[in-house]
């Protein structure tokens, strides 16, 4: 991914483990269940969709070689395209093979662009900012903000509050598609939330859990808010015990999706260090005590959940930044220290921020901008190599099974054999190496006993000549040569009690002597034939117990593999159904925009009949006016025809002569 030399690796390499962790587990905030992987989910998360952690090529371009990256651990990177404006108190997240970045504070003001770096030739591309319409009928572009949170959602990253130019009432969320590169409101309800900024929002499956932050007034919050991305509604949580008391500037992350991590921040009057979880199973919070490593308390640093390892990098106080990137194992409850920054790297900045980058064997700390005496605009990178261990039970199983040639066994095995051979189980029942070799000490015990009782019997038959009949019925064929020998002397010599020697003559004591302990020879060897076929016995016994137990474990990992296929299957399909919802959303936004258009396309054309209307009437008005001014000129000159006429009449009418 990205191409580091051996020796820059090597210097820059942060080894972790990671375990996995069980998903799926039941949650009461209904979010789905989810297999995942302990990665998250999430960078920010404990949820990771598979659109968050694709791999990225290894077509990167060279690291710059500086002096701190190469010491240190962190490395330049050196891209193209239209670079960023120096920012800081910003927000950024991962969808994919890009890292989105929105808004933030320069020198000069806050910003409300949308910045994306492509991690496949490391270029930055700028996406303007448009004017959308929002389902209020608003047109509306994103706010200029900072202190913002910044949550991946599939295709999409949501904006979550923050402090604007503008102040609002409410915490507002925006929607932008990393494909179409479009930006939608949310149009919330229920019971929104106030303003704020410096809080944190994570996601579980299609829920955001918001705590904390800062309103307008500055008045630190420790609330905790749900908002469903299904049906848009806010709803208050209220939780039991003592939780985290009003802060901002803190970081959270969301472990299986049921427990919530609050570390740092800062109150009224100080930066904090305490840590809070809350289980969502019990509603209850509670406070971690500290093992390990003490952190320093510390405000607005940055936190990437990998697996089940939280890593928060830089934050401080007003008088000081912390170098040391801090790690706390969910499962041990313990902190520690992997990596102590430069003061010229990234993680000493402030408002900067952090995401994490997955590949199959290594993980990448991506850091950007941030404020130390000047905005910035660099990259830089810190490699952490995953040490994945996995437990594994093995069991040694004996290859073949061993028979006795130690001569015929005993039909029925006696109390004693029995109880020894419990015995012998009871202290070797841990596993069957152990009591295979107690059998082969058993049987050479056996062998021993029967060479020493064969022994004693050779020295008998040399001190009492016995016949050859007693002979042939009481020694083995292989000593026949020396029996026949000892067979030609009539006596046997021995020495008296009283030192005198002497020749005795088929003595009766020393043969029922002999009698007695070749009787208790073979008594011994029958009770420990016995107990050899009593362990063999039990030995089949265990094989065949252990066969059916091998038979019953193939059965079940059938079972269970069929069971995660249909699991895959019915991932496929819930992506699918997510998918055709998502275009169903899609669909009905676009149906709701046009609806929209011709909302106000009609409003327009009604305004535009009122106006006509209205110039209608005032014409008709003029029109009447004008009528009526013509009647009454009508009028006069129908008055000045007759005026005319008479006066006309008067001058026609002849006078009568005078006379005088």
């Amino acid at each position: 991914m990205f191409a580091f030399s051996r020796k820059g690796k090597k210097l820059g390499r942060v080894k972790v483990q990671l375990s996995d962790s069980a998903q799926g587990t039941r949650s009461p905030i209904r979010h789905p269940k989810r297999v995942t992987n302990s990665n998250g989910d999430n960078a920010t998360t404990a949820i990771n969709d598979s659109d968050d952690n694709n791999l990225c090529s290894s077509t990167a371009p060279e690291l710059e070689n500086s002096t701190s990256g190469n010491s240190e651990g962190w490395k330049k990177i050196s891209t193209t395209g239209d670079k960023p404006t120096p920012r800081f108190n910003h927000a950024a997240a991962v969808i994919g093979k890009k890292m989105i970045v929105v808004g933030g504070e320069s020198g000069n003001g806050l910003l409300e662009d949308v910045q994306v770096l492509n991690f496949e030739n490391f270029s930055w591309t700028t996406t303007s900012s448009r004017l959308y319409l929002s389902p209020s009928s608003l047109q509306l572009k994103i706010p200029a903000c900072k202190g913002h949170c910044l949550v991946p959602w599939g295709k999409k990253v949501l904006l979550i509050g923050g402090r604007t130019a503008s102040p609002s009432d409410r915490v507002s969320v925006w929607a932008f598609d990393v494909e179409t590169e479009c930006w939608s409101l949310m149009e919330a309800k229920g019971e929104i939330p106030i303003a704020r900024s410096g809080h944190t929002a994570v996601r579980a499956g299609t829920l955001l859990i918001l705590f904390g932050g800062e309103d307008i007034k500055r008045r630190k919050l420790n609330d905790l808010h749900m908002f469903d991305l299904k049906t848009l509604t806010w709803l208050p949580l209220h939780c039991q015990g003592t939780g985290p008391s009003a802060r901002c500037n803190h970081v959270a992350a969301l472990y299986d999706d049921k427990l919530l991590l609050v570390f740092g921040g800062t109150s009224k009057s100080k930066s904090l260090n305490d840590l809070y979880s809350l289980d969502f199973e019990t509603m209850m919070w509670s406070r971690i005590k500290i093992r390990g490593f003490h952190p320093s308390p510390r405000a607005g640093c940055c936190g990437v959940l990998c697996g089940t390892k939280w890593y928060i990098a830089g934050g401080g106080s007003r008088k000081k930044r912390h170098a040391e990137i801090l790690v706390f194992d969910i499962l041990k409850r313990e902190w520690s220290i992997v990596h102590t920054s430069s003061q010229q790297s990234i993680a000493t900045n402030k408002g900067f921020s952090l995401v994490l980058l997955q590949e199959k064997e290594t993980d990448y700390l991506v850091a950007f901008g941030g404020l130390k005496k000047e905005p910035s605009d660099q990259v830089e990178v810190l490699v952490m190599e995953k040490n994945e261990s996995s437990m594994s039970r093995r069991m040694t199983l004996p290859s073949e099974k061993r028979t006795s040639s130690m001569g015929p066994t005993v039909g029925s095995v006696g109390s004693f054999g029995r109880q020894n051979l419990a015995s012998v189980i009871e202290h070797h029942g841990s596993g069957r190496k152990s009591l295979s070799e107690t059998l082969l000490v058993s049987l050479r015990k056996l062998q021993v006993d029967d060479d020493a009782a064969m022994k004693s019997a050779r020295s008998f038959e040399d001190e009492r000549k016995p016949s050859a009949e007693e002979t042939s019925s009481m020694v083995e064929p292989e000593n026949t040569e020396k029996d026949e020998k000892d067979r030609n002397d009539d006596n046997v010599s021995f020495q008296e009690t009283d030192g005198k020697s002497g020749f005795f003559t088929g003595s009766s004591s020393i043969y029922q002597s002999y009698e007695i302990q070749m009787a208790a020879l073979i008594r011994k060897n029958g009770i420990l034939e016995g107990q050899l076929a009593a362990a063999l016995a039990g030995r089949e016994a265990a094989e065949k117990n252990l066969s059916s137990v091998i038979k019953s474990r193939q059965e079940v990992e059938k079972r269970l593999n069929d069971t995660l296929k249909d699991m895959e299957l019915m991932k496929e399909k819930l992506v699918l159904v997510e998918m055709a919802q998502e275009e169903a959303n899609s669909l009905s936004n676009i149906v709701h925009s046009d609806h929209v258009r011709l909302e106000h396309d009609v409003a327009f054309l009604k305004a535009v009949l009122d106006d006509t209307q209205k110039e209608l009437h005032s014409t008709r008005g003029v029109l009447s006016g004008e009528r009526a001014r013509a009647f009454q000129l009508q009028v006069e000159v129908f008055h000045l025809k007759q005026r005319l006429q008479s006066m006309e009449n008067r001058t026609s009418t002849p006078r009568k002569p005078y006379h005088g």
